[in-house]
């Protein structure tokens, strides 16, 4: 508990009419979650007013109401009247949570792909060397051996709080977290202190949200811009958009490469599904995790530990234990020797990853069978790109749907089918119930050919008209790839 007078930030604020010594409980951009005593901020969003809330939060107990104008409220409930509501109740949860990134070693990762590998290994790696961590990522929240479900790539600015005040409380010296460019336009980060920036690449995605891709990268860069002097800010050099991305920094600047002069450079000496061998800062190693874009993941996790002081030789020798993110490149394979390869991809670049990556180890020239989709309600332009590219680089197509939401699958499916050419066309399935399409796919498949199911990975839902019925593209290719031999 805490007096709103001492977690009011001095930015922003235009006003306080009201009691400011009054004891603030919590603070909560959610009407339905406020409590006796509670902030509630009226945050203007993509879709609500929290202004039209103001009511219900006074009803279910708040005492505090955060907005940017000036509301006539009952007697006994303070108004803080503020030129940005994002930025101040970040500030205030950062105050109220007793400022956490103080005390955390806090690095933040983004970028188009890459984001959840990344962070979950250097996860992976630190609690593997016996020092105590968090992870805030689009797969779960984990606090040292706790889970927690995880609702978006990156929380709001109370959860966030709420959740690293949680981790130093729980004794971790590090956290690390997905930072999308949601995120950063809607000031959910703002006023964390980052130890350090991880940029991974940067492709076709969320243009539903930021319209251009120019607006898309520069929600990225803004990350970046947001660094102190003492953080570090590593980037993926050989992106196009890597050295864009640290252009204007306050950070250290450093870089990491397969193929550009860098800071940080590994080169791969050979790979299948089940693993790959590298060379990395002039060490040979062998990893579980395999494929080129894993390749430069892992070389982002060793620069970032590199940078947090880890001993080379911990580092090198933690990253032969690691193992891969549950729905990226997860392989299963069949007892007549079908290979089975579950992957998030969604977007072009990543379908398009995945596949290379495939048709690599695919040395013996077996059909590759891929079953993907698109999500609704989201970017449209990039279904019929991601459509050309699973028919261009697979034997067989089955386009299928995906997160449908609140569109018709059908209208989707007729979206990714532009994108085929007219002979593309007479040779892909189209199977709209997902799970017959897996199924499908199972049961044409021949010895040795691989099936990839994409767009879905670690889900265990698909998301129709706004339910979520339980789906797991694993269990579901697992299941039919037994019943070819019973």
């Amino acid at each position: 508990m805490k007096k709103l007078k001492d977690i009011l930030p001095s930015e922003f604020i235009i006003s306080v009419n009201g009691n400011s010594d009054i004891s603030v409980t919590g603070l909560t951009l959610d009407s339905r979650e406020a409590k006796e005593g509670f902030v509630f901020a009226a945050m203007h969003g993509t879709q609500i007013d929290g202004s039209a809330y103001i009511n219900s939060a006074i009803d279910n107990g708040a005492k505090v109401i955060v907005a940017s104008s000036n509301y006539d409220l009952p007697e006994g409930i303070t108004l803080v009247e503020t030129k940005d509501v994002a930025k101040t109740i970040a500030l205030m949860a950062a105050s109220f949570y007793e400022e956490p990134t103080m005390q955390l070693q806090l690095v933040g990762i983004t970028g188009t792909n890459g984001k959840t590998t990344t962070a979950s290994l250097l996860y992976q790696l630190f609690t593997h060397l016996g020092y105590k961590s968090g992870l805030i990522s689009t797969t779960g929240i984990w606090i040292n051996e706790q889970k927690i479900e995880a609702t978006h790539t990156t929380p709001d600015s109370i959860t966030l709080n709420k959740l690293l005040h949680e981790m130093v409380e729980a004794d971790c010296e590090y956290a690390f977290m997905e930072v999308s460019s949601h995120a950063v336009v809607q000031d959910r980060i703002y006023g964390l202190n980052f130890k350090g920036g991880i940029f991974t690449n940067l492709t076709h995605d969320h243009l539903d949200y930021h319209k251009t891709f120019e607006n898309y990268r520069d929600a990225k860069k803004a990350f970046f811009d947001g660094l102190d002097l003492d953080a570090f800010a590593l980037t993926n050099i050989d992106d196009r958009n890597g050295k864009f991305m640290i252009q204007n920094t306050k950070a250290i600047r450093t870089t990491y490469a397969l193929q550009s002069p860098a800071d940080f450079k590994a080169k791969i000496l050979e790979y299948d599904l089940y693993g790959m061998q590298l060379i990395m800062d002039d060490e040979e190693i062998f990893t579980t995790i395999t494929g080129k874009f894993n390749a430069y993941n892992l070389l982002a996790v060793y620069g970032a530990a590199h940078l947090l002081d880890i001993p080379k030789e911990k580092i090198l020798q933690g990253l032969t234990i690691l193992h891969g993110v549950e729905g990226r490149f997860s392989c299963i394979r069949s007892t007549d020797n079908i290979t089975g390869v579950i992957d998030y991809a969604h977007t072009p670049d990543a379908l398009e990853n995945i596949l290379n990556a495939i048709k690599e180890i695919n040395t013996q020239n077996k059909r590759i069978i891929t079953v993907v989709g698109c999500g609704g309600n989201r970017d449209k332009t990039k279904r019929p790109v991601m459509a050309r590219i699973a028919a261009t680089m697979s034997d067989q197509l089955i386009l299928t749907s995906d997160n449908p939401r609140n569109e018709k699958p059908e209208d989707i499916l007729s979206d990714m089918e532009t994108g085929l050419s007219f002979q593309q066309k007479k040779s892909a399935l189209i199977i709209t119930d997902r799970r017959q399409a897996i199924k499908t796919a199972c049961m044409m498949a021949n010895e040795g050919d691989i099936i990839l199911v994409a767009g879905k990975g670690h889900e265990k839902y698909q998301d129709i008209a706004g339910v979520k019925h339980f789906f797991d593209d694993k269990l579901v290719l697992a299941q039919y790839l037994k019943e070819r031999n019973d």
